[in-house]
Formats: structure tokens, C-alpha cells, sequence
């Protein structure tokens, strides 16, 4: 099947509230063109400077989405047009986001990362550390930045059950935050579920999927 008709099949089988992040990371641009083609226009990638080439390269209507875990020096090179940050997992991470948002007179969506699964390759915070950095005051002094929305990743596992525990313990932990509210955090946002497990993420009240390999075909790393 094509490009076109995987992101038909796909479309077709996500409910209206879920939006869908095609992850083009390693895939060229010519196969990006043939999503976008198709009416995409959210795209992840992984490593800034890829996201970067992509950018200078392709319409100015896409919404690009940083997926990968982030280094904060590397910031400074997508500040001017990143669209949402989904691998959020430390203060130190907010702060420089914040201040490279100032210098292009933007405010920065980002979703905080939960460590949900029971890997240690996994980044993320536990809720209790998102809790306390959201509810600290050089928190609130953070005006360039918003945070929209939690995301997991669940384990790399067969075991449709852990991987099930592990979404509706992100979903919980996004109940709980979401009772806070301040001027630069309202939560409306859950990314969980890749191409193996959308469904079940969905399921278990994921409002964003990041699918790539069921897009795209599987990915080259050579």
C-alpha cells in the first residue's frame, strides 16, 4: 500500500477528537510530500537537526512536533518554529525553552514526559515531580511557555495488559495534574499509543497517537 492509502486507512479508524502525528523521522522528503499530499500536516521527528533540514525544505503550514528526547543546547536550533515539544522531562529542559521562546517573541507548547513504563531506557518524570515543578513559583515565572498535555511511552512489550496499566496509569496521572491550572498550564492533551498500540491507547483516553512505521513502511537506519 502507499503512503496515501496507509494514512486513509488510518484516518478512517481514528475518532474525530484524536489527532494523528505521522513520525517521518529518517524517512525522506519525498515521502513526507506524499503524506502532506494526502492532507497531513502534523509531522515528528526525533532529532532537531533533521527537523530542522525538513523544515527549511517543505510548506510553511505544517505543524512540526518534536518527539525525541531533548538536549537543552540543541533548543535554539527549532525555537523559531516547533510547534508542540512532547519529550518534556525536566525544569532545567522548561527554562531554556522558555527563554529561546523569548528571543522569537513565541510561547512554546510542550507536554510533560511521565514515566510510565518499567524500562529504565524510558525518560520521564514521576507525577509527584511534575506536581511540584508545576506547582513551584519559578515555575509560574515562565510566560513563553505552555504546558498543553501529558505523554507516555509505554513499554516495548507483547503483553497487551502491562501495556494497558501502564496508559490508564498515564490517563489517571493526567486527571489528577489537570486539576491544577495556571496561566501557562491547562491540560487538554494525552499523547500515547504508536503504530503497534493506537488502538488501546485510544482506548484508554489518548486524545494524540505518534504513527510512523504503519505510515510510512519500516524505518532505515543505516
Amino acid at each position: 500500500m502507499s503512503i496515501q492509502q496507509n494514512l486513509k486507512k488510518i484516518k478512517s479508524l481514528l475518532p474525530e477528537h484524536v489527532t494523528l502525528v505521522a513520525v517521518s523521522k529518517t524517512k525522506p522528503v519525498s515521502d513526507l510530500m506524499e503524506a502532506y499530499n494526502a492532507g497531513q500536516r502534523i509531522f515528528g521527528e526525533n532529532k532537531i537537526q533533521e527537523m530542522v533540514n525538513k523544515y527549511e525544505n517543505m510548506p510553511k503550514d505544517i505543524e512540526w512536533h518534536m518527539i525525541g528526547h531533548v538536549q537543552s543546547n540543541k533548543v535554539k536550533y527549532m525555537a523559531s518554529f516547533v510547534h508542540l515539544i512532547h519529550g518534556v522531562d525536566n525544569f532545567k529542559l522548561l527554562k531554556e525553552i522558555n527563554k529561546q521562546a523569548i528571543k522569537h517573541g513565541r510561547v512554546i507548547d510542550c507536554l510533560l514526559q511521565i514515566k510510565i513504563a518499567t524500562e529504565d531506557s524510558k525518560f520521564g518524570m514521576t507525577p509527584d515531580e511534575a506536581s511540584e515543578v508545576i506547582k513551584s513559583d519559578t515555575f509560574s515565572e515562565l510566560k513563553n511557555i505552555k504546558i498543553v498535555g501529558l505523554m507516555g511511552m509505554a513499554t516495548f512489550t507483547n503483553d497487551e495488559n502491562q501495556v494497558k496499566k501502564e496508559f490508564d496509569y498515564l490517563k489517571s496521572t493526567f486527571e489528577n495534574l489537570k486539576l491544577i491550572n495556571t496561566h501557562n498550564y491547562q491540560l487538554n492533551t494525552i499523547s500515547m499509543g504508536m503504530s503497534g498500540d493506537y488502538q488501546l491507547a485510544i482506548n484508554c483516553g489518548s486524545t494524540m497517537v505518534r504513527v510512523g512505521s504503519s505510515i510510512f513502511g519500516a524505518r532505515n537506519y543505516k
